[in-house]
């Protein structure tokens, strides 16, 4: 994955009715870690990394690059949007195209809150590059990221196999089609 291109970063703070998005600052490494080491979070994404290996090799600010979206609530991070463009990909369909990618530490699954910083992520997306259309992968058993990516507007392109499980890709026309 490679960054999105000429998009003005970092952009100032996204506020939804809950949350805001925001980049990466060094108050954030301790959830980046819990992120990253989650078991939980990581079921459908081929595993955590060890905890230890995140406190040692993790950046002072982790996550600061173009397209990296930092969601906290109440002042306090509590997951990561992506956008990536997908220049190397495994399926043809999902080359070049920007990625979306989400992590949301499992306290505060089940409210809505993947959702409205997906959305507001997208938005912004939508803002600076309007004829991009994106795309999103997740294995199939991940029933929870199928809903998320039907609420997002995402439609099946194909199902693959991939890290021995099936795999779905969706597509979200560009905002401009």
């Amino acid at each position: 994955m490679t960054d999105l291109g000429p998009v003005p970063w970092p952009p100032a703070p996204i506020r939804t009715e809950r949350l805001v998005l925001r980049a990466a600052e060094a108050r954030d490494r301790a959830g980046f870690v819990e992120l990253y080491a989650s078991r939980e979070v990581h079921t459908y994404l081929g595993g955590a990394r060890p905890r230890e290996e995140l406190e040692r090799e993790m950046p002072a600010v982790p996550g600061q690059w173009p397209g990296s979206f930092v969601v906290a609530l109440d002042g306090v991070m509590t997951g990561q949007v992506l956008l990536r463009r997908a220049a190397e990909h495994s399926r043809p369909a999902a080359v070049g195209k920007v990625d979306l990618g989400y992590l949301f530490l499992p306290r505060v699954w089940g409210h809505g809150y993947a959702a409205e910083a997906c959305r507001a992520a997208l938005d912004w997306l939508d803002g600076v590059l309007p004829d991009e259309p994106v795309v999103l992968a997740t294995q199939t058993a991940n029933t929870r990221s199928l809903r998320l990516a039907a609420e997002l507007g995402f439609t099946e392109v194909e199902r693959f196999r991939a890290w021995a499980a099936e795999q779905w890709l969706g597509l979200r026309p560009a905002a401009s089609a």
